[in-house]
């Protein structure tokens, strides 16, 4: 077989090289992963099997509603380890088997011979970006309702001093909230008009009425303030409503895992008008979902830097090498997470910069990789 036929310097059609190289990275990698999701259902069946007899889970529910669900997520959660894992083996053994040599002898630059893992790491970035926004968000309801029912004990949540922005101008402070009661105590709901304020009530409890949808207000004192006037009024009992219900106060960061890429923004979107203390958490979290399907691609470029070169340690030596590297990255991410969620660090710039980093580090490989 005579490797000029299907490379033409400067041409970026694939060519049947460039289909047995994606062929054999789509292969391994799909391979692998497989092969962990088997090992980790496995060890998932044993760690919950005692919640699936106590509860009575059925088979059904248990295949159904919550191993089919959890597959595509964990597909994601490894997705970019076993990329750079696919690349470094199949890569190696090329190398070990002088095929490596043989594509760059031929006149084809290690630059052009880069083409179908790039093609190949973009296709599973896509498939990560969909994944990610679209389909796991889907498949984490059913996953979500299986655990609540057979797994998870009921949420329980009470928190203290919750102040929210529930629209422009209006905000609404409670010194405590009970989920399981549905009930509030110290309420205060303030409106201002040009940072003055206008309007203002306070009670000692705010009780959710789940049948009429409304607040009652307990022992309540009301205020309307104008120009030159000053109205109030109190009472024993006031039915209310102020755009805001029970789930609002119980929400949960998990809850991210159920919105889908369009449905999150517009939830940012709003936490940001109401002022949420946690509203960093969220903007990481849509951050990330963008971001982290590129470290497919800047993994795909180590991985073939490190390991396109034959050496006398073999694919251990290209693997371990390569994964030291990897768990650097993800740590890096890890930590500027971190920073972004608990500390003053941008989210956007939190999120990017182990991209921006690797991406580097990505490039300088590649330009020392053998030619």
């Amino acid at each position: 077989m005579k490797l000029k036929s299907f490379f033409h310097p400067g041409s970026f059609a694939l060519k049947t090289i460039d289909r047995y190289i994606i062929r054999k990275f789509l292969g391994t990698f799909f391979f692998s992963i497989i092969l962990l999701i088997f090992i980790i259902i496995v060890f998932d069946i044993s760690e919950h099997i005692d919640d699936f007899l106590k509860h009575d889970a059925p088979l059904k529910a248990i295949v159904f509603d919550y191993y089919l669900n959890f597959i595509p997520h964990f597909i994601n959660l490894f997705s970019y380890l076993f990329v750079f894992i696919a690349v470094i083996f199949f890569t190696s053994r090329m190398a070990s088997d002088t095929e490596i040599i043989a594509i760059l002898s031929s006149g084809v630059s290690f630059r052009r011979m880069l083409l179908p893992y790039i093609v190949a790491a973009s296709i599973l970035a896509l498939m990560s970006f969909l994944l990610g926004n679209f389909v796991i968000p889907y498949t984490n309801r059913g996953k979500l309702e299986f655990e609540k029912h057979y797994i998870k004990d009921p949420k329980k949540f009470a928190e203290m001093n919750v102040h929210k922005q529930i629209s422009p101008g209006v905000f609404l402070y409670l010194e405590n909230f009970n989920s399981q009661t549905k009930k509030g105590w110290k309420f205060t709901l303030e409106k201002f008009k040009s940072r003055d304020l206008v309007y203002k009530i306070s009670a000692e409890e705010a009780n959710w009425d789940s049948i009429r949808s409304k607040w009652v207000l307990n022992r309540y004192f009301e205020r309307s303030l104008g120009p030159m006037t000053e109205h109030m009024r109190k009472g024993v009992r006031l039915d209310t409503t102020f755009g805001i219900r029970p789930a609002d106060f119980m929400e949960d960061i998990e809850e991210v895992s159920i919105m889908n890429f369009f449905v999150l923004r517009k939830h940012i979107q709003m936490k940001e008008m109401r002022g949420d203390p946690d509203l960093i958490k969220y903007e990481v979290k849509g951050y990330e979902r963008v971001a982290y399907p590129f470290a497919t691609i800047i993994l795909t470029l180590i991985g073939v830097a490190v390991s396109s070169r034959k050496v006398r340690g073999g694919i251990g030596f290209n693997l371990g090498f390569g994964l030291a590297l990897t768990f650097i990255y993800i740590l890096f991410m890890q930590v500027f997470t971190v920073m972004a969620t608990f500390g003053n660090f941008p989210p956007l710039l939190a999120v990017w910069i182990p991209n921006m980093l690797f991406g580097i580090i990505a490039l300088v490989l590649v330009r020392m990789a053998p030619k």
